[in-house]
């Protein structure tokens, strides 16, 4: 061994880094947290292994998740110059992997029989389905699809699935024993292929591990061609990914597995932390190797990180990665309990417009949140704040199907003449709207199934949006509502600059930014509704604590700033009924305004008349403050002003009249002339939102007015 070799391979690498990259041949785990330089250490082991002769570069297979994954470690070992004029490292996913060794193995296994690839298994699934006389809805394929590729990816049979299923609490999109009809037709369909057997992507997988295991000469031959394998983010592998690795390996034991039980938050898919954790049992002579030197995030994130992850239940202590933050002193992170959805929205718009005017770029900010139906009101709020932004790992709100499908429909039904009066307008239009959308998905009560979920949560965002203008307009019709819903969707063209990233939390796994505000903090949400379930006695820890994860990975992608926030409410004036997540407690500072428990409002009395003093019914008159029967002492020429006000104020802006402010809304500015906030605030209509905007101007116009 060169001594000077090894200096040289961990040259800028901390203690533990280099440890991993020098330890010797054999197994290995590197138990590296988010930050600690994972990457940079597997690349450089597999750098070490090569140079000191151990194996050569073309012997080496590693396998991580992701085609973006795979492509950095290639470029990585480039630069290391590991392989030079030979053979580069194989470093590919579990599937190319896979695919590529079965072509060549094929002939020898199955002979002239050919088989294509099947890459989009909807028609196969849909034709099983119909078989099986259930629906073949396109959100109801979907989620086949996905049980199929989770019980495959579980090793999991057709006739073992309801069991199986059962036994996990799987959250299944129907009844199970259709699930498994649907699956075994689907197997029997695709043997039937009309040029030879049609494969998907686990089949890749699981042919390639029978190859190995039943023919001793694929075996051998596969075996003297790769000597040496690494595994990344192995918290991730289903048994299906593990019963491959094990046929790559053999009785051999030259295998590097990295990972993280921390973030793990696949297991919808099959994914299980146990192969990471039971690594020294199976090689009870491994090295292991933990990376907790954090380099991403300051001490202060790093800080909540291991709070958030400290609290989870069901792993044992020793297991756990205790981060340490190596950055300069940064922020403390913030926490923000705002009164309803849209001023979240806009609290959060306005945070990102100030680090953006502090020199933080638009592409090193991200907003992050559980579900993609809560793009929505943050699209609109940084499109009102004209920042630019792109959406990561979805489609923005309106391009989505189900929400073009909805608006549609509620375009045709506006074409209507058989609806009942007062149904397109007022109060009666979210009714209408729900009723519209719902053949489309939109059900009284929240489905099972992922995709089902998805397009509930999205078609609900529009009766959401259609509750959150008629706060604004009282007499919101249909055809203003349809109107405004196209406007919105005109200001949000994909931005020609790169800007704020909106992202699940599961699409930002990998990823990281300067700043990171973390949104919809409330329990139904995060933890999702369907992880708590409905029976308060259920066992639902394992679901739980992988939302707690969730949580985790998203508080581990921000370098600096880092910004936690949560709604009481859905729409501006709302019930404050919500909560915010249990995963929060005990993480808030004592100081901080957010501190409070957010417990549901107490019940008020209704709103009285300001003139009489009876209680106030319907919106118009809510509005106003006062009974219908009351007399109106609106000052016109206020009035008249105030419209002249709004109508520059909508050119301006670019957006409808109402938009700005309702006509009821005026009218009650030019009744009750109020000389301060706190005094315009109370007139129904007017949130912190429109206070913050429009507060000082119409302040103004009364003002002049009484002069």
């Amino acid at each position: 061994m060169d001594p000077m070799a090894d200096d040289a391979m961990t040259a800028g690498l901390d203690p533990e880094q280099s440890a991993a990259v020098l330890a010797p041949r054999g197994p290995v785990c590197v138990l590296a947290g988010a930050g600690t330089g994972k990457t940079r250490t597997i690349t450089r082991r597999i750098a070490h292994l090569v140079s000191a002769g151990h194996v050569s570069s073309g012997q080496v297979l590693a396998v991580t998740f992701t085609a973006r994954a795979a492509g950095e470690m290639r470029g990585r070992l480039r630069e290391l110059g590991v392989g030079g004029d030979g053979p580069p490292v194989q470093a590919r996913t579990f599937h190319a992997a896979a695919m590529r060794q079965l072509k060549y193995f094929w002939p020898q296994v199955v002979g002239d029989t050919g088989w294509q690839l099947l890459d989009r298994k909807f028609t196969v699934v849909s034709q099983a389905a119909n078989r099986a006389g259930v629906s073949t809805s396109t959100d109801a394929i979907r989620d086949l699809a996905g049980e199929i590729e989770w019980a495959k990816g579980s090793l999991i049979a057709p006739e073992d699935y309801p069991r199986v299923a059962a036994s996990n609490r799987r959250d299944v999109p129907m009844d199970a024993t259709k699930v498994a009809a649907v699956y075994a037709g689907y197997e029997e369909l695709k043997s039937r292929g009309g040029d030879g057997m049609l494969l998907d992507f686990d089949d890749l997988l699981l042919h390639t591990a029978a190859a190995l295991e039943e023919h001793s000469s694929v075996a051998d031959e596969f075996r003297e061609r790769y000597r040496c394998f690494v595994v990344d983010e192995y918290q991730d592998v289903t048994p299906l990914q593990q019963r491959v690795l094990d046929a790559w390996v053999g009785e051999r034991d030259d295998l590097t597995v990295v990972g993280d039980a921390n973030q793990t938050i696949y297991s919808f898919t099959g994914a299980s932390p146990r192969y990471l954790l039971d690594f020294s049992r199976k090689y009870p002579e491994a090295t292991v190797v933990r990376l907790e030197r954090d380099y991403r995030s300051t001490p202060e994130v790093v800080s909540l990180a291991n709070r958030v992850i400290g609290a989870a239940r069901g792993r044992i202590a020793g297991t756990r990665l205790q981060l340490i933050g190596q950055r300069e002193p940064g922020p403390e992170p913030e926490f923000f309990e705002y009164d309803d959805e849209p001023a979240e929205a806009d609290g959060v718009a306005r945070a990102i417009k100030r680090l953006i005017s502090k020199g933080v770029e638009p592409a090193e900010i991200a907003i992050l949140y559980r579900i993609n139906a809560q793009s929505e009101a943050h699209e609109q709020a940084l499109t009102e704040m004209k920042i630019p932004y792109q959406v990561r790992g979805g489609e923005g709100f309106f391009t989505r199907p189900e929400v073009r499908q909805g608006v549609n429909a509620l375009r045709q039904a506006g074409g209507r003449d058989d609806l009942p009066d007062g149904a397109q307008a007022g109060e009666g239009l979210p009714a209408l709207v729900r009723a519209v959308l719902a053949p489309l998905g939109l059900t009284a009560t929240e489905p099972t199934g992922a995709q089902a979920r998805e397009k509930w949560a999205s078609l609900g965002g529009l009766v959401q949006l259609t509750e959150e203008l008629l706060v604004h307009d009282a007499d919101l019709t249909l055809e203003k509502l349809l109107g405004e819903l196209a406007a919105r969707a005109e200001a949000r063209h994909p931005p020609t600059v790169q800007g704020v990233t909106l992202a699940s939390l599961h699409a930002a796994k990998g990823l990281e930014w300067d700043a990171v505000f973390i949104v919809g903090l409330a329990d139904g949400t995060l933890p999702i509704s369907h992880a708590i379930g409905n029976d308060p006695s259920a066992n639902n820890e394992a679901a739980v604590e992988e939302e707690r994860r969730l949580l985790y990975v998203g508080v581990t992608r921000a370098r600096v700033h880092l910004h936690l926030s949560w709604a009481l409410a859905r729409n501006e004036g709302g019930r404050k009924s919500r909560r915010r997540s249990r995963f929060l407690n005990g993480l808030i500072p004592e100081d901080s305004p957010a501190s409070r428990i957010a417990a549901p409002a107490a019940k008020k009395s209704g709103p009285k008349c300001r003139l009489c003093g009876k209680p106030l019914i319907g919106t118009s008159a809510t509005m106003l403050g006062r009974c219908d029967s009351c007399p109106s002492n609106v000052d016109i020429a206020l009035l008249d002003a105030l419209k002249s006000w709004r109508l520059d104020k909508s050119r301006e802006l670019k957006v409808p009249a109402y938009v700005v402010f309702s006509d009821n809304t005026l009218t009650a500015i030019a009744e009750q002339q109020p000389q301060d906030e706190r005094g315009l605030v109370a007139i129904p209509g007017i949130g912190a939102k429109k206070l913050e905007r429009f507060g000082d101007e119409v302040l103004t116009v009364v003002r002049a007015s009484d002069r």
